[in-house]
């Protein structure tokens, strides 16, 4: 008895080809959280990890979504020099007064300075600066981070 053998042809809709780049900037800073009863409730700081994803539909004439070099110069310029080694804190902070007075660096923002704030703070930043980002992860230390994803554009 012979077996008859049937050829099945499947058709697959391509998903949308999408390129996704992904750069990792280190920076160190301090903050401390009001209305918070954990650890954090006191200044401290933070060996920081943004991570930062692009997409993008097509590369340019190079072959590429963008230039690695070209996020280091918008993003990692501006961390550098806004976050990296300041505190990070609520304007309504009892110690800010006392950090200003004595020159500390200091970035003075309108909520608690979460990891969540935070990496809010650097992809707007980044699309501000053109750059076609997805979202931003700041890895407060090696086990935790939070994530932000922009609404569509």
């Amino acid at each position: 008895m012979r077996q008859s053998r049937r050829i099945r042809f499947y058709t697959f809709s391509a998903p949308m080809t999408m390129y996704r780049v992904t750069q990792e900037i280190d920076f160190c800073y301090g903050h401390r959280l009001l209305n918070y009863s954990g650890k954090c409730r006191h200044l401290h700081g933070h060996n920081g990890r943004a991570v930062i994803v692009l997409e993008g539909k097509q590369l340019d004439d190079r072959g590429m979504l963008i230039d690695f070099g070209d996020i280091k110069r918008a993003l990692r310029t501006w961390i550098d020099e806004t976050l990296d080694h300041r505190m990070i804190l609520n304007r309504n902070d009892p110690a800010l007064p006392s950090l200003q007075a004595q020159g500390e660096p200091v970035v003075v923002i309108d909520s608690n300075p979460t990891a969540e704030v935070i990496a809010r703070m650097i992809c707007e930043q980044g699309i501000r600066q053109g750059l076609p980002i997805v979202e931003v992860s700041l890895w407060e230390t090696p086990h935790a981070f939070a994530t932000y994803v922009p609404p569509e554009r």
